[in-house]
């Protein structure tokens, strides 16, 4: 198994990445204010940048806070403006843009040091009858039982990256055909699929289980431009960040149960690289769609 190729943080590793999780998503609202401010966590990763999947979940939630009745998000919208410091708590500020009959907007900015560093708009829609159709699940995709977790991968490897993939994540992820972590098998082509499922039970909470989903879409994404390429994650030299990101929710999702994330780039260029997903349960579901576009540069090519 190969090295990774930079130095990062020594791994804090939680013993219940789930739970803390869910704390990370608890947001607190600001005291002695008549604005919309909640103040959440940031959690520890190994390259010292907040993950992108957390600061959306945790705008997400600060948004779903701000909307009365039973609302749930159908879309979100965001950029990532700058890179986080896992070491600060972030400040969230949300502007309650329309309520109308049918669906609520909100607009919320992620501050830090008084910076933004992620900005999102949401909208959210009462739960209405309409026309229904859904693309369907791939076939011939082997069961998340039939393959390797990534704490199997990763063996005693005691890099801090390695470390954080094997024992950090709150997620389980199961790779079809197999996972890039330190190199990639196969032809080199731009699409795969990963299996996931949250590291224990989550509380019957819809919009907990939405604003997850939003946390774990994050994960793998770019990857599929990574394998058109033939890149792993330890490729010398890589760099790589998330610039925006958009996902609309189809389906309610229970993110404690398998569900399968397909994921395909139709491009990459400029030191950017477009990625898109579909998110299935087990049962064949389409539960949410994603795109996202992200920052991708290696030596040989910049």
């Amino acid at each position: 198994m190969s090295k990774l190729a930079v130095t990062m943080n020594q791994p804090r590793i939680p013993v219940d990445p789930l739970a803390e999780m869910i704390a990370t998503l608890d947001l607190t609202e600001a005291a002695h204010t008549r604005e919309d401010i909640f103040i959440g966590p940031s959690q520890w990763m190994p390259h010292g940048r907040v993950f992108g999947g957390q600061v959306l979940a945790q705008s997400l939630v600060a948004a779903n806070r701000t909307v009365e009745g039973t609302r749930l998000p159908h879309s979100l919208h965001g950029y990532f403006l700058r890179p986080g410091d896992i070491n600060l708590p972030i400040t969230f500020s949300v502007d309650r843009l329309r309520d109308g009959r049918s669906f609520s907007t909100r607009r919320v900015q992620a501050y830090q040091k008084g910076e933004p560093i992620f900005s999102m708009i949401a909208s959210f829609q009462d739960d209405d009858p309409g026309l229904t159709h859904q693309d369907s699940l791939p076939t011939g995709i082997p069961e998340p039982e039939s393959l390797r977790s990534a704490a199997e991968l990763m063996g005693d490897n005691p890099h801090p990256v390695a470390q954080y993939w094997a024992k950090a994540r709150p997620f389980d992820m199961r790779h079809v055909p197999s996972a890039i972590y330190f190199r990639v098998e196969g032809e080199p082509v731009a699409h795969q699929a990963v299996w996931i499922k949250a590291l224990g039970t989550l509380p019957k909470d819809q919009s907990l289980h939405t604003a997850a989903l939003a946390y774990a879409s994050d994960y793998s994404i770019l990857e599929s431009i990574f394998r058109r390429h033939s890149i792993s994650w330890s490729h010398q030299g890589l760099k790589s960040a998330s610039l925006d990101h958009a996902m609309w929710f189809h389906r309610p999702a229970k993110v404690d149960e398998w569900m399968l994330y397909v994921q395909e780039s139709p491009s990459a260029q400029g030191g950017r690289g477009l990625a898109l997903g579909k998110i299935f349960s087990r049962s064949g579901e389409l539960l949410a769609t994603v795109a996202q576009e992200g920052m991708v540069r290696v030596p040989e090519v910049s």
